[in-house]
């Protein structure tokens, strides 16, 4: 490739127009501070992270003697504990305090909701997200199985319909009470002297009416909110549904997506220049808000752009205008993968996180001057994963120190979420948020990802329990429990948000509705969603709990969880599985895997809706890849299963796999040759799961990506 050199980096041409012809036209940023200050970064920073990169390493192997050293003896708790404070991978706790964050948004501060975490690469996607801050909730119960089935009728199914109508009534009631009135037999709502009235009713709480659309009389749109959440009925009696009602409303909107992550991470295959400038591109679009893509459907042509605030009159008759799109967060890299797209002064590739640091931030900087744009205090929200431990978060701190410099920004403007899905980060969580005291605006648990990082830490404690069963264990609630625990003590209520993780089963809607309210009851004041559909349906939820009042409740009663029960193992103690355990156990792992390797190398596809070896679809990026890996490579190692029987299970997983994509056109089959490079990227996350850095699967995936791309 042809690479031209800016302050000692060799960078492919094709960043440089991006950059130069692209990403700087509009900012305050000059072609020369950018690259001048990337190579600063880069010469300054870059043996630092090399340094926490083989901390990482040395710490990974004085664990693995000490198990190795112990092998056969009795589980001493607090032995073991002693141990890791003297290597310093437990450090010690500091005073209380209370973070300092300032300048953040509401959506991030004080409105509780739903999160969408999305690949930066797929515009279609990017955009339903940032335009999932409103959904129909008559299109997401009427299209999912919350209702207990589908229609089965193209159609539009008039008895399908009343329970829709039935179901939304309900949540009406429940959540904007009328006095003596059921919403269900409502017939008229109209604004009248600055209030609302439904048959001549008031609602039991006259402050939950926020405005209207148009006429008072007859208006189009009638606008509540509770829980400082927004839900809108929406009046057309022209349509089937708004004849079916009584009163003619149509739709409810609510609001849903509170925020949204444009994820660079693992949810996307962004391995060389190509890939990157993709990335940023879409980022850059979603900034400067003229992003738009068109795509097929029904035998139309649709088109996406990113969609306009939403304008009502308030009850006192001032204008109101409520923002249209999500809060977007960006999720950068972490600290260990490196990009051939820029090259050091010695030809070594630069850091990845060094790339996104300079990059996402720029971009970002087209919107910070605008009346309606993302941010509304003039902040930039990063997300930053894979940070083990306070020094890295600290480094982190630093990076973005740098990057406002070299862009001219003011010290703070960058915001960082703080991913807590690694084992050193969780036990170490009250100081990594100190770490970052001035910029955190976000900590979440990941199951996923922080079970990958303690099968992979604790590698040589022994064989890990069936996932399921982990799943069981005290120390996952210990971990979820602290996470709010600590979130809550260090001051993030009313600045920051504390999240929970992933509903993985897009098409289960029903089940996600019965389970996924225990997330805002935990004290978490935003979780992850599949889909926008997810979102408006998970919304439900904060309007049900007060999370702030919830937070309150559990600020008052205490710390709930230790560090001790979090530092248990979940290994099997002497349980004997039979070998039909074993082996679905397994076949369960490898087809997971190859089912998301084949799209991720072939096709460069790095998050998507993959078939279980049920055919469920599941939601499954690297954090899912990452665990089923790990698993697999634990059992190897302590003889569980053998490479034979592994092997064998891969190869007839392959062909499952095959079986279940068999109507992609753009599908290359792995077996029965076996001899692709998606297969043999599945082999090598397995055979050789145990000596890859932290457990991670980027570097054999990017490695077989580009292998297959050249």
């Amino acid at each position: 490739m042809a690479r031209t050199e800016k302050y000692g980096l060799q960078v492919d041409d094709k960043l440089v127009d991006f950059v130069e012809a692209n990403a700087l036209p509009g900012i305050d940023v000059s072609a020369n501070a950018f690259w001048k200050g990337l190579s600063g970064i880069v010469s300054t920073l870059g043996p630092v992270n090399k340094t926490l990169l083989k901390e990482r390493k040395e710490l990974k192997q004085k664990i693995d003697n000490w198990h190795i050293e112990r092998r056969g003896k009795t589980f001493d708790a607090v032995e073991y504990k002693d141990f890791l404070i003297s290597i310093g991978y437990l450090v010690e706790e500091g005073s209380d305090f209370q973070i300092k964050t300032s300048n953040v948004d509401p959506e991030i501060a004080s409105i509780a909701g739903p999160q969408l975490v999305v690949p930066i690469t797929n515009a279609r996607f990017a955009l339903n997200a940032a335009n999932a801050r409103y959904g129909s909730l008559y299109d997401a119960i009427y299209g999912t199985d919350v209702l207990g089935g589908l229609s089965e009728t193209k159609d539009y199914d008039p008895a399908r319909g009343a329970e829709v109508i039935a179901y939304a009534k309900k949540f009406l009631d429940e959540t904007f009470p009328i006095h003596d009135l059921s919403h269900a037999d409502a017939t008229r709502y109209w604004v009248e002297d600055g209030e609302l009235l439904v048959d001549g009713q008031k609602l039991k709480n006259a402050n939950q009416f926020a405005g209207y659309r148009n006429e008072p009389e007859a208006p189009e749109g009638i606008l509540l909110e509770n829980n400082n959440l927004h839900v809108e009925l929406y009046f057309n009696a022209k349509t089937p549904i708004g004849q079916a009602d009584k009163a003619g409303i149509s739709d409810v909107i609510l609001e849903s997506a509170m925020s949204a992550i444009m994820d660079c991470e693992d949810s996307v295959a962004a391995v060389d220049a190509e890939d990157k400038i993709l990335a940023y591109s879409n980022w850059l679009g979603l900034m400067k808000r003229d992003l738009t893509c068109s795509f097929k459907k029904g035998g139309k042509t649709l088109r996406r752009r990113l969609l306009p605030d939403r304008n009502y009159i308030a009850p006192n008759g001032a204008a109101l205008s409520l923002k249209g799109r999500a809060l977007m967060l960006v999720r950068n890299v972490g600290h260990l993968m490196t990009n051939p797209a820029i090259l050091d002064a010695d030809g070594n590739e630069i850091s990845e996180g060094f790339m996104d640091a300079m990059f996402t931030v720029a971009i970002a900087m087209h919107d910070l001057d605008r009346k309606s744009g993302n941010s509304m205090t003039g902040s930039v929200y990063i997300v930053k994963p894979k940070m083990h431990g306070p020094k890295e978060v600290a480094f982190t701190d630093q990076i973005f120190t740098e990057v406002e410099k070299a862009l001219g920004l003011p010290q703070y403007t960058v915001k960082i979420g703080i991913m807590d899905e690694e084992r050193r980060t969780t036990v170490n969580l009250k100081e990594c948020i100190r770490a970052a005291e001035n910029r955190v605006a976000f900590i979440n648990t990941g199951f996923l990802d922080r079970t990958g990082d303690e099968i992979h830490t604790s590698m040589e404690a022994g064989p890990f329990l069936r996932k399921d069963e982990i799943k069981k264990q005290p120390w996952i609630m210990a971990y979820e429990d602290q996470n709010i625990d600590i979130g809550l003590a260090c001051g993030l209520q009313g600045k920051a948000q504390i999240g929970k993780g992933m509903w993985a089963v897009p098409d289960n809607m029903a089940d996600m509705m019965e389970q996924k309210i225990g997330h805002p009851q935990s004290g978490a004041n935003c979780a992850w969603v599949p889909s926008p559909t997810a979102a408006t349906l998970h919304a439900m939820h904060y309007h049900k709990v007060d999370v702030f009042a919830r937070q309150d409740e559990i600020k008052a009663g205490g710390k709930r969880a230790s560090v001790d029960t979090i530092l248990q193992f979940p290994i099997s103690q002497g349980q004997n599985w039979s070998n039909d355990e074993i082996t679905k156990e397994v076949e369960n792992n490898a087809q997971g895997i190859l089912g998301y390797v084949v799209r991720w190398v072939d096709q460069g596809v790095g998050c998507s809706k993959v078939p279980d070896i049920n055919n469920v679809g599941l939601m499954e990026d690297r954090a899912t890849c990452r665990i089923s890996a790990q698993h697999i490579a634990n059992w190897l190692h302590h003889g569980v299963v053998s490479q034979e029987e592994v092997m064998t299970i891969m190869q007839r997983m392959a062909g499952v796999v095959d079986g279940q994509n068999i109507n992609d056109t753009a599908y290359s089959p792995m077996a029965p040759n076996f001899t692709s490079i998606a297969f043999q990227a599945a082999c090598d996350l397995v055979f050789k799961g145990a000596i890859q850095p932290s457990g991670y699967t980027e570097p054999v995936l990017h490695a077989r990506r580009l292998e297959l791309k050249g």
